[in-house]
């Protein structure tokens, strides 16, 4: 009697083993290592650029989720709030002041890519053309209302007081009398059609299906382009995370580069490693 109630304790074992195995490599099983996701806001819906990345952080175990804003100051209020990881889509230059007027403890993590402002019109096909009275709208924040008034200038058409981020108050010759008008940044494309002329800065031209070969005026990349380039940023607790700054090695690699290329056809460039003269 004791022998059968021993062997039939062990069959149960044996079973009960069974079924944890069969649980275990069954399709209802949790992976052994689930993916980590990484979310990254960024300014306007194309990311593509981020493809390679995405390919060699999958071996990794590390998933990209894009979390999309429509203006300028979302992006690193989510990222201050918790609400995304990293964001990506703002120069040196604006990540600087943001942080700064808004007491931000944000830091810069790595250089992705210097994508030059543009000068585009619906209207005239050169400067040359832009006439007495016209309007130009430029963006509203500081630093690309600075960088659209330098383009400005280097295209003839206003002159400016020598300043690191002059503003429309800085204007010293104006000999057309043009209106500058300033928006919202992600509005420039949308008011083309109603004005003489927009700077329009690349990510929004890409979205709005602007030609960067049809511009009038593109801004030149040179040594004083550097607060221009663009940043990926972290919460400063997380600038060490090593998850995050493995994203950043896998955008800075070469496949990366040739991806810019082909997508943005010069209107954006890698930056990472660009030798400014």
């Amino acid at each position: 009697m004791f022998k059968h109630k021993k062997l039939a304790l062990l069959v149960g074992l044996a079973a009960v083993t069974f079924g944890v195995t069969i649980g275990l490599v069954g399709g209802n099983a949790a992976p052994a290592h689930a993916a980590t996701t990484v979310s990254i806001g960024i300014n306007g819906s194309d990311h593509r650029q981020w493809d390679p990345a995405e390919k060699t952080l999958k071996k990794e175990g590390i998933k990209l989720k894009f979390v999309t804003f429509s203006d300028y100051n979302q992006p690193n209020t989510a990222l201050v709030n918790g609400d995304v990881d990293l964001n990506a889509f703002q120069t040196k230059y604006f990540f600087d002041d943001w942080k700064k007027t808004h007491n931000a403890k944000l830091s810069a993590i790595g250089k992705t890519v210097i994508a030059p402002l543009a000068l585009y019109s619906k209207k005239h096909t050169k400067v040359s053309q832009i006439k007495k009275g016209d309007t130009i709208i430029i963006a509203n924040d500081v630093t690309d209302e600075g960088r659209a008034l330098t383009l400005l200038q280097n295209a003839g058409l206003i002159k400016i007081k020598n300043k690191t981020l002059p503003t429309v108050n800085d204007i010293t010759q104006n000999k057309l009398n043009l209106k500058i008008k300033e928006v919202d940044a992600s509005q420039t494309a949308h008011s083309l059609g109603d004005v003489s002329a927009a700077v329009i800065n690349s990510g929004v031209a890409t979205d709005a299906g602007l030609n960067r070969k049809s511009a009038l005026y593109v801004e030149k990349i040179n040594q004083k382009s550097k607060p221009y380039i663009n940043i990926i940023a972290a919460r400063t607790k997380d600038k060490n995370n090593k998850t995050y700054l493995k994203v950043v090695k896998a955008f800075q690699q070469d496949a990366t580069k040739t991806a810019i290329q082909k997508i943005f056809k010069g209107s954006e460039t890698a930056a990472w490693d660009l030798k400014l003269k």
